[in-house]
């Protein structure tokens, strides 16, 4: 049996833990994942970053973004940088180069260096006074356009100290175009705070992208596109479109931009392709009522688009006409692809993911329906018990269609428990693929003998426009209905214990964790809330999105029915809650303020004898990013459902963690 650390021997005394090799928090820690892959113009090469975790018990950090070059023609990999992170992979164009962007100890700011494709060190080819976010080659190689913060004048204050002014001292990023050898780059004349650009293919103009300002709730509710002159640094057309905006593409001729955005305002989602004329204008859309969600697009040819697109739980390429006429490419029903990049000849490298496995690279040849796997990040991972995973559809009350995902106990007990897993956004699904993190149970809840369960609830993503407005002003309601009824066609048709239903998630699934766990609490023997609402009201006030949370969920101002918010609120129930709930928060969250972390720990504990227990994670913002703070939440998840769900006379487990692994 694989080595398991001291504290998971506390809770691994049950005879439903003696399967041998399943997956655990100290396997889950140490997953390495293919992240990005650029396939050369040529279609011989593929530039593929690896994300390396670092050792929770010795660093908590972040990990770390290493660079690869996969050689198609001798069918080998070639490490390129591994000895600190890299972003923004290109290959120079009319070079035989990899540029990409960095900060290493010597530098001040994040820059870009150069590699040849065929090794060596890398050199930093170009750095500005403010880290650089974002960068195009010109095709051309010789000029290159990047976003980067513009310069902050800082004041001077007689104080012996400075307050912070809350939103008063907002930094835009601002678009810059530059020749290597000149240190004085020139200024896009745009407005706003830039979130992307792209050069047209002959060079002269400039696709840019552009929210009011740096507010996240700009972000998403007021992105523009504009038409830059090169030579003038000036815009010189708009695109007319408001709505979510995604990535943008010129076509090959340059006379038309491709975007993905929402369909109009209220979309929660970009997840609809738009044409646009280069001249600028309103953009017309294609496949309006395609009953999916486009991801990622590129151009094939000036009169075709090759996307990437999920469907349901499943995701395919496929092109797609300016007829509107689409043509499925690739699908593999066991393969969830993430991305993907188009070489000239139109082979395709992209990164995906099963339910055997975490993101690989992959390649698929052009004609060609099947795809190669090219790498094998965790080798170890073969030699796992996994439980089967499965995907079911059921009606809700109403008679929707829902679909879901449910992975099986490795040890196929009878009457075993379940843990529910819900997802945030709503604008988010699940796909059926590798669903196991440090946030969710996944393989680790199989090989501890529990069924997981992964529902799309309405309001999800990949099933179309009108499904993923399908909850919008019901917060509470019919959205999380639809998983109470999943739970309902589990216990009947696969033998769940009624009496030992778990639920999780994070964010707006955090959101569901809490009111399944007041509201609905006679259902749920365990919760664990992650970054989750619990007071409609004060989110309201206290969230960095409140305008995209209108436009897009709620439809209607708190100020006009405080009540009804109010009465959607876990806190509005939590003096009935009986169901233990361990509550976790990023202290730094800007998304969900932890004083929603803060309030229905204070509701319950003041109220009730049920169980409850807050944890914050310093420096940590909505998600946790770093190894050690990612190693103890998991941890602490298994440890609460192991308590809850198979013990009679359970105890709240111990506070602290000895994550010495001594």
């Amino acid at each position: 049996m694989k080595k398991i650390f001291p504290m998971l021997l506390l809770f691994l005394t049950s005879p439903l833990f003696a399967q041998e090799n399943v997956l655990t928090p100290e396997d889950v820690a140490k997953l390495e994942v293919i992240t990005d892959a650029l396939i050369s113009p040529n279609g011989q090469k593929i530039a593929y970053q690896k994300m390396v975790p670092a050792d929770p018990t010795k660093e908590n950090a972040p990990g770390s973004m290493h660079l690869y070059l996969f050689d198609l023609a001798s069918n080998s990999s070639t490490s390129l940088v591994t000895d600190y992170s890299v972003s923004n992979i290109k290959f120079r164009p009319k070079q035989n180069n990899i540029t990409f962007a960095a900060k290493q100890e010597k530098d001040s700011a994040t820059s870009i260096y150069q590699i040849p494709v065929a090794g060596g060190e890398p050199q930093k080819i170009f750095e500005y006074e403010s880290s650089i976010s974002g960068f195009e080659w010109n095709p051309e190689g010789s000029k290159i356009a990047f976003v980067a913060k513009e310069s902050k004048k800082e004041k001077e204050s007689a104080l012996p100290y400075q307050p912070e002014i809350y939103e008063g001292d907002l930094q835009n990023s601002a678009a810059y175009i530059a020749q290597l050898n000149d240190p004085s780059p020139v200024k896009i004349e745009v407005q706003g705070h830039v979130t992307g650009l792209k050069w047209s293919p002959n060079g002269k103009y400039l696709a840019v992208s552009a929210a009011p300002s740096s507010l996240v709730d700009d972000f998403y509710t007021g992105q523009k596109l504009y038409i830059i002159d090169a030579e003038t640094s000036k815009v010189s057309a708009q695109v007319d479109h408001k709505a979510k905006m995604g990535a943008f593409h010129w076509s090959p001729n340059g006379k038309k931009i491709a975007f993905i955005a929402g369909e109009d305002e209220n979309d929660p989602t970009d997840g609809r392709i738009f044409i646009a004329e280069a001249t600028g204008g309103s953009p017309q859309i294609l496949q309006r009522d395609f009953k999916g969600k486009f991801e990622t697009i590129a151009w094939k040819d000036d009169k075709t688009l090759t996307y990437l697109a999920s469907e349901g739980v499943y995701s395919n390429l496929g092109t797609l006409g300016m007829d509107g006429k689409t043509k499925k490419v690739f699908e593999d029903k066991n393969l969830h692809i993430t991305g993907f990049s188009l070489a000239k000849d139109n082979s395709i490298a992209f990164t995906g993911n099963t339910p055997k496995h975490p993101n690989e690279l992959f390649f698929l040849k052009a004609g060609s329906d099947s795809a190669q796997k090219l790498t094998t990040s965790n080798p170890w991972l073969e030699e796992e018990n996994l439980g089967k995973q499965e995907v079911f559809t059921f009606n809700a009350d109403d008679g929707m269609e829902i679909q879901g995902i449910l992975i099986h106990p490795v040890n196929n007990a009878e009457r075993a428990p379940l843990i529910t897993v819900v997802h945030g956004g709503p604008e988010a699904h699940y796909s059926n693929g590798w669903l196991t993190a440090y946030s969710m149970p996944g393989q680790m809840g199989a090989g501890e003998g529990y069924y997981v369960f992964y529902p799309n609830y309405r309001g999800s993503t990949g099933r179309g426009v009108e499904f993923a407005k399908s909850s919008q002003g019901d917060p509470g309601g019919k959205e999380f209905d639809d998983i109470i009824h999943g739970i309902d066609h589990l216990i009947t048709d696969y033998g769940i214990d009624k009496d030992k239903v778990g639920v999780t998630g994070g964010s707006y699934g955090g959101y569901a964790t809490a009111w399944m766990s007041t509201r609905h609490t006679e259902r749920f023997a365990a919760g664990v809330m992650f970054v989750g609402i619990s007071n409609n009201l004060s989110k309201w006030g206290t969230s960095d999105i409140p305008e995209e949370m209108f436009l897009v969920h709620s439809r209607k101002r708190i100020w006009d029915d405080y009540q009804f918010f109010l009465e959607r609120s876990p806190i509005f129930y939590a003096d009935q809650a009986k169901t233990p709930l361990l509550i976790m928060h990023g202290k730094e969250d800007t998304r969900v303020d932890p004083g929603q972390s803060y309030e229905l720990y204070r509701h319950i504990k003041t109220r009730t004898d049920t169980p409850v227990r807050l944890v914050l994670y310093p420096g940590e913002g909505h998600g946790n990013r770093n190894s050690t703070a990612r190693y103890d939440y998991s941890l602490r998840m298994m440890r609460w459902f192991n308590t809850y769900l198979k013990s009679e006379n359970a105890e709240m487990p111990e506070s602290v963690l000895d994550l010495s692994g001594q």
